[in-house]
């Protein structure tokens, strides 16, 4: 068999441990030096491949490769372009295949959420028509946990983590000061359709009482009329009360609280902050004083306090595609699957990107309680073992040491440009 080039791209919103699973494919891939050659990365995800300017990972030693199992953020870089459809936009695609076969590309491995499967089911599709040969493989993650199939998404247990200790601390540090200061703590996270992030808040209460005393979630509509009467009932059973919201927060009329009015690359809205809008609503109603975070890129770039757990599924599932692709499978994407809950065992599995390509999962009505602002014991179990776990980074003077990659761009071939829409 002929000796081809992969070629790895990062999509999306980051997470802490994006890096990880770039790890597991560029580890997996030089272990099979006679099937793979070169892993190239697009600098800055998706656009590196239609703009031409790929990264040769090959120069980076194997130290600087296995430290992006402990690094955050994007090490090659990442974008939000949404590719269209074929019939909307073939040209796109057809550029893609035209850089992968000026440079000998034959493993596409694709790292990000549902937007990001369908892109690399599309190109395996094109590359049949156009009689390209190029294996697609999809590589899930999304901090949003929102991928279907896959029992969980990598880079959601070490968010979940980051915001159930972010709960657990920040209600310690308003319980000891209610009596004379603030009544109201809303802690804003992300979650733009799905509430997963917010339903984790709950794993900080370990008995009755504890924070969070209200989850508010984007699949159940604020009512809030309901919403001011627990939270009066919190501050008079407990002196305070912490609130944990989903960013993607709706209102009875199906409106986001916090839409700023403008859409982002995917044309989603920008959202403006949910947070301020609920506490100042606890002011205006009940008179409280309050406070407020919004979690924002923390929540996601905390590698400092990732998940166990989610760092070796993050490694795993990028393995698993190299993998895949060398056994001659194609528009897959590597699924982690739940053996049992206690103790947590998993293993890796397979789906059809077709399965999952643009398709959302939300928190499933078994898992809401029933006033829906709050979560079940069900939710509970199914979020527990994902958090569990420590991998800290290595420290040096106090500080987390992540790696920085050369990112030596690759000598263009192709004598045109492509621009960018």
């Amino acid at each position: 068999m002929a000796l081809r080039n992969a070629f790895y791209a990062q999509s999306g919103g980051v997470t802490s441990v994006i890096n990880a699973s770039a790890c597991g494919v560029i580890e997996t891939a030089r272990q099979h030096p006679d099937r793979i050659g070169k892993v190239y990365a697009g600098r800055n995800g998706i656009i590196g491949a239609l703009t031409e300017d790929l990264i040769d990972t090959s120069l980076e030693s194997e130290q600087a490769i296995a430290a992006l199992r402990h690094t955050p953020s994007g090490a090659f870089g990442s974008c939000r372009y949404k590719l269209k459809g074929l019939d909307e936009n073939r040209a796109e695609y057809e550029r893609l295949i035209e850089v992968f076969e000026a440079h000998d590309i034959g493993y596409f491995f694709y790292n990000g959420g549902g937007d990001s499967q369908d892109t690399a089911h599309k190109v395996s599709q094109l590359g049949e028509k156009l009689g390209y040969p190029i294996t697609c493989i999809g590589i899930p993650k999304t901090v949003d946990n929102d991928l279907p199939v896959t029992d969980c998404c990598p880079g959601f247990g070490s968010v979940a983590k980051y915001v159930a200790v972010s709960t657990l601390e920040a209600g310690l540090d308003v319980c000891s000061m209610a009596e004379t200061s603030t009544k109201v703590f809303v802690l804003e996270v992300m979650g733009r359709h799905a509430g997963w992030i917010a339903a984790a808040s709950a794993l900080a209460a370990e008995d009755e009482g504890q924070p969070p005393h209200i989850i508010l979630l984007p699949e159940v509509p604020l009512d809030q009329q309901a919403f001011l009467r627990k939270v009066q009932d919190a501050v008079e059973r407990h002196g305070y009360c912490v609130v944990v919201v989903s960013e993607g927060l709706l209102d009875q009329d199906g409106r986001l609280l916090s839409d700023a009015g403008s859409r982002d690359a995917f044309g989603h809205a920008q959202l403006g902050g949910v947070a301020p809008v609920i506490a100042r609503m606890c002011k205006d109603a009940l008179g409280y004083k309050y406070h407020y975070a919004v979690a924002d890129y923390l929540q996601r770039s905390a590698r400092h306090i990732a998940s166990k757990t989610d760092v070796d599924q993050a490694y795993a599932v990028g393995a698993a595609a190299v993998r895949l692709a060398l056994e001659g499978r194609n528009a897959v994407m590597p699924t982690i699957v739940r053996k049992r809950d206690e103790p947590y065992q998993w293993e890796i599995g397979s789906v059809d990107l077709a399965a999952v390509a643009n398709v959302e999962r939300k928190l499933p009505p078994a898992y809401i309680a029933e006033d829906g602002m709050g979560v079940t014991a069900e939710c509970l179990r199914y979020l527990r073992p994902l958090i569990q776990g420590e991998d800290y980074p290595p420290y040096r003077n106090g500080l987390p040491q992540y790696v920085r990659l050369k990112n030596a761009s690759v000598a263009k071939r192709l004598g045109t440009g492509f621009e960018l829409r």
